[in-house]
């Protein structure tokens, strides 16, 4: 059974994290994050004030990116339970965690986050797992917090500075959203098919987004705000974070997806800046292979975990 943790955050801020059991029988095949369904709380999750404790396992926190929440992980979760304590969390302005009306959405409100939740439930020394921003969280805090984590996992997110352009073609591309959407399947469609940043159809892409909607009375639209993304967006698009890596002294696995956002030279130049740094790439892989490409991206994984001191 799927368990909710209510963790206080920065500022106060009320945070849902989601420890996944031990899969029944032992290791199972690999499944795909939608499986976890597009509930805002899976049907029979147990909710819990306290912390949880699995004796002898080392502990894995998940952190999704800048438009995901907890249960995009279901999937990795699963498989990653046989071996570990996972919790996956929903970071403010996502999922069921708090969102905040005046903020903050900060680099520093995220961080002072995933501390919280690491200490509060007793993770420490973590495998912290990131995607994308959930990445960029990660190696800020492993290097601020290094009795924190143990080792670290950077899922297609960039070192380098996006700059001002980035952010307007965000802000262009969120009014370009036909919301509401009549259905869950309508989103699902236009995100995988009909959304002009679309080169060719992209299902996985397309699922990603529609786990993400909720149905409202006039149709589905987002869980999250559009406006709270751009703000927590523009707190590190502006910016490099090529110094903050190199103070991770953690094992790190840099991964990214051949047709991601994280290109091949800049992954490579973060594997040499890390001081142990290593390097893994998914062949048929987007933005969202951690999603739409379990058994690629357990194929990376795995190896890098049984060899990180966290994971022993």
């Amino acid at each position: 059974m799927v368990q909710r943790f209510d963790v206080t955050g920065a500022d106060g801020v009320r945070l849902a994290a989601w420890e996944f059991p031990e899969p029944s029988g032992g290791v199972g095949g690999p499944r795909t994050e939608r499986d976890a369904g597009p509930g805002p709380e899976p049907a029979g999750a147990a909710r819990s004030g306290g912390r949880g404790v699995a004796p002898g396992k080392p502990a894995a926190l998940l952190l999704h990116g800048l438009m995901g929440r907890a249960l995009h992980w279901a999937g990795t979760a699963r498989w990653l339970a046989a071996r570990h304590r996972v919790i996956a969390l929903d970071q403010r302005g996502h999922g069921d965690s708090e969102s905040p009306a005046h903020g903050p959405y900060t680099r520093e409100a995220f961080v002072a986050d995933a501390e919280a939740v690491i200490e509060q439930l007793g993770l420490a020394p973590v495998t912290l797992i990131g995607h994308s921003m959930g990445a960029l969280t990660g190696w800020q805090l492993a290097a601020r917090r290094p009795d924190l984590v143990g080792a670290l996992v950077i899922c297609d997110m960039r070192a380098s500075a996006l700059g001002a352009s980035s952010q307007r073609d965000w802000e262009e591309w969120f009014h370009r959203w036909p919301l509401p959407f009549p259905s869950q399947d309508a989103a699902r469609r236009w995100f995988g098919e009909d959304d002009p940043r679309v080169e060719r159809p992209d299902p996985g892409r397309g699922a990603f987004f529609a786990d993400v909607m909720r149905q409202t009375e006039d149709g589905w639209r987002p869980q999250f705000s559009r406006r709270q993304m751009l703000v927590a967006r523009e707190t590190w698009v502006y910016d490099a974070h090529w110094e903050e890596l190199a103070q991770v002294r953690c094992p790190t696995l840099v991964v990214r997806g051949l047709d991601g956002e994280l290109g091949r030279a800049e992954a490579q130049e973060m594997v040499r800046v890390l001081p142990a740094g290593q390097y893994a790439e998914i062949p048929d892989g987007g933005h969202y292979f951690h999603f739409d490409q379990p058994a690629a991206w357990r194929a990376v994984l795995e190896p890098f975990l049984a060899g990180a001191p966290a994971a022993t």
